[in-house]
């Protein structure tokens, strides 16, 4: 017996060291092109697979234009999960995959400008495993679905990339190392490295283009005559001219209760109905408050069981009795609902094919989440409220919000979506021009008065404007369906509490500066989409106008 285990022992011991300490046989490196560039980074111009790259392929520079092909084929000695094992020998194959992926570093003309640690679950398991290359787009003008698109988007897009790109010549560098979470964050040696000459055409930019946009005739508003950086605002104006800011729609800015900026861009203009998503569903808070002022409804501390018999519906527990108003408002209900989770029963993308949203809000399990403390983006919940608003309010929400919101802004131009019910959906689609969403803004500024007449009480708007989630390390805070954000301009911090919307859309209030800002954009489903609006508040906007 104790011969066999030396034998074994000794077969082992002589595995390891001939495959270099290897937990898997990598696949074998039979390509020219691999062998000739293991250990490098090649630039393609088109979509090619590694049997048929050939020399006159490989780009050593090129013109960079958005729309055209740009890919790399990255080629190495071993797999990704070799590499990791040489970090953590102690580690499993599926803890390396659990806990490593590659790490990417993109310099531009020396200067690193982004590091990201790619997300565990980008790529297959079976090529981390075996493969010694790949092939990734960075930019496809055919849409093709890679998680290197998304990359080469947070580098270019979020991370100022595109800033370091600027009209010239520059020198792209991409570095690629492995990495793994254990205690902290360990990277690996460079294992695969490259770069390519980038000629980034001036864009031929005009002086309209550029130019603050005067404030026409019948805006509703009472035009503002404070002074502000008009340079600061040129400037911000000719980005969004040459696409560095992208998909933005219309600026308008309010200050002091009067119409300082109003800006459109990309098509859009006064009497767009601007399509801002999410931004909806901060009129639910409203509406709610308002019914509760006029006692339609008793108060956000209602539960559930007042206006349903939750034992109709499925996965039935004591629990969604006590749901509350505040807690769907707080997006905090406990119902197993999270849209930042593909598999979450509750996600909203499992609602939207039914034929009645409420129903299927209500069917949603519950967690054991205590009510009112653990947050989690819940759009069906806000369909709820907004059914229970429907069924309190006299003549049913679309008529109430109309009366008692919209007319009294004085907003006319205004569409609806609408649930199956054919009832509207206060989880979000609701347009309307970009100057009246700054008088829902206003309002919140004005502590719910317009024009000399409440519309929401004050206390409403304080509530409505508290952070409920102090203590989270994954966000700033959230209110009544209002986000709280804090934005930066040197040292300074200025708070707001904002309606957003998916592509970058927001309404801005300002807590402690008289300022509302309202941003559209049709960036939707775009990584960069909410990153450049703050960007553009904190670098321009806010230095120009407060």
């Amino acid at each position: 017996m104790k011969t066999l285990l030396l034998l074994i022992f000794t077969f082992t011991f002589y595995f390891y060291s001939v495959q270099g300490q290897n937990i898997l046989t990598p696949e074998k490196i039979e390509s020219p092109i691999q062998k000739k560039y293991s250990g490098k980074i090649i630039f393609l111009g088109k979509s090619i697979s590694l049997e048929d790259v050939k020399e006159d392929d490989i780009l050593s520079s090129a013109t960079f234009q958005e729309d055209k092909n740009l890919s790399i084929h990255a080629f190495f000695d071993n797999s990704l999960v070799n590499y990791l094992h040489q970090l953590e020998p102690t580690f499993t194959t599926e803890k390396l995959l659990k806990n490593g992926n590659y790490q990417f570093s993109f310099y531009v003309d020396g200067k690193l400008i982004y590091k990201e640690n790619l997300n565990t679950g980008a790529g297959t398991a079976e090529s981390k495993k075996l493969k010694t290359t790949f092939r990734i787009p960075l930019i496809s003008n055919n849409n093709e679905d890679s998680w290197g698109r998304y990359l080469w988007m947070r580098f270019y897009l979020i991370h100022d990339g595109i800033d370091a790109l600027a009209s010239g010549n520059h020198i792209l560098k991409i570095e690629i190392r492995p990495y793994l979470k254990t205690t902290s964050i360990q990277s690996g040696p460079i294992i695969a490295e490259g770069e390519i000459s980038i000629i980034v055409p001036q864009k031929n930019i005009s002086e309209q283009q550029i130019s603050v946009q005067p404030i026409q005739s019948n805006s509703g508003w009472n035009i503002s005559n404070e002074k502000y950086d008009q340079e600061i605002i040129r400037n911000l104006n000719r980005k969004i001219a040459e696409e560095r800011f992208k998909n933005i729609t219309s600026i308008v800015a309010v200050k002091n209760g009067k119409l300082l900026l109003e800006e459109y861009f990309n098509n859009s203009g006064r009497d767009s109905l601007q399509d801002t998503r999410s931004v909806g569903k901060s009129f639910s808070s409203a509406l709610m408050g308002i019914a509760i002022k006029e006692k339609y409804i008793k108060s956000e501390d209602q539960n559930l069981k007042a206006f349903y018999n939750l034992e109709q519906f499925k996965n039935y527990s004591p629990k969604k009795d006590s749901v509350t108003i505040k807690s769907l408002l707080t997006m905090s209900s406990g119902f197993d609902g999270n849209d930042q989770d593909n598999d979450s029963p509750g996600n909203e993308e499992n609602m939207y094919p039914t034929d009645n949203w409420v129903k299927f809000a209500l069917d949603v399990p519950m967690t054991t989440n205590t009510i009112g403390k653990n947050w989690n983006y819940f759009t069906s919940g806000v369909v709820i409220t907004g059914d229970i608003l429907d069924k309190s309010v006299p003549k049913g929400l679309e008529n109430y919000a109309d009366k008692k919101l919209f007319k009294a802004l004085g907003i006319t131009n205004y569409k609806w979506q609408f649930t199956p019910q054919n009832k509207p959906s206060l989880a979000g689609g609701l347009r309307m021009r970009s100057l009246d969403f700054a008088k829902f803004g206003q309002l919140y500024k004005n502590n719910g008065i317009w024009n000399g007449k409440t519309i929401l009480d004050k206390t409403w708007v304080q509530k409505t404007f508290t952070n409920y989630f102090p203590d989270s390390s994954d966000f700033e805070g959230y209110g009544y369906l209002f986000w709280r954000k804090v934005y930066k301009v040197g040292n300074q911090s200025f708070e707001a509490y904002q309606s957003n919307g998916n592509g970058g859309n927001k309404i801005i209030i300002f807590t402690h500066i008289p300022l509302v800002i309202v941003i559209t954009a049709t960036a939707y489903n775009k990584p960069y989409g909410h990153s450049q609006a703050d960007k553009m508040v904190e670098q321009y906007l806010l230095p120009a106008l407060q």
